[in-house]
């Protein structure tokens, strides 16, 4: 008897924690791509949901996940995986224009999703040539330079990966503008 009713608590319980992460992907919102004045927060472990500060994220890697958070309704964008994205601290000078323009003292975000098949781009390792650390989908060994707008250096990826304009505002990491470049894999046919 008390392992039955043991097991229907458990039971109740863990329907109660998929009700509520259903209810926070179906929220209204959740699903909308980042918008300018969305907070960045952390996608998981110990701090998972908790506003990113510009100390969280160590110079050099590795990249820090995030979702945006609409700083109105409260309601985390996590609706779609196309919303995840990469923070990394690099050294300012050795950004490119075009990347340090939509940087945050060297704080760069990019879409976590290749643009190849839309696989999660989670590996983050010295490149073939030189000493410096670059993004890499590991499932068709796509490679990217996050110093260079995440252009393509290796790999089948189409198109560079799209980023996300930054910013600082009170001490928090936030989305300075919508994405840079399509957000996804290449589209079969």
């Amino acid at each position: 008897m008390r392992r039955t009713l043991l097991l229907t608590a458990l039971a109740a319980g863990t329907s109660l924690v998929a009700k509520s992460v259903d209810a926070q992907e179906d929220q209204p919102g959740s699903d909308e791509r980042p918008q300018k004045g969305d907070f960045l927060v952390h996608s998981a472990g110990d701090h998972a949901d908790e506003i990113i500060k510009p100390s969280d994220i160590t110079l050099g890697g590795p990249p820090v996940h995030a979702w945006p958070k609409d700083p109105k309704s409260s309601v985390i964008r996590k609706g779609s995986r196309l919303n995840e994205i990469m923070l990394l601290k690099l050294d300012p000078g050795e950004l490119d224009e075009e990347t340090r323009s939509r940087s945050a003292d060297g704080i760069v975000a990019y879409s976590l999703i290749c643009t190849h098949a839309g696989c999660p781009v989670s590996e983050w390792v010295k490149a073939a040539e030189g000493d410096k650390n670059i993004l890499k989908c590991p499932c068709h060994n796509s490679e990217f330079n996050p110093r260079e707008s995440a252009q393509v250096v290796f790999g089948p990826a189409p198109r560079r990966l799209a980023a996300l304009p930054v910013a600082i505002v009170d001490g928090s990491l936030t989305v300075a503008a919508t994405f840079v470049g399509k957000v996804g894999g290449q589209q079969a046919g």
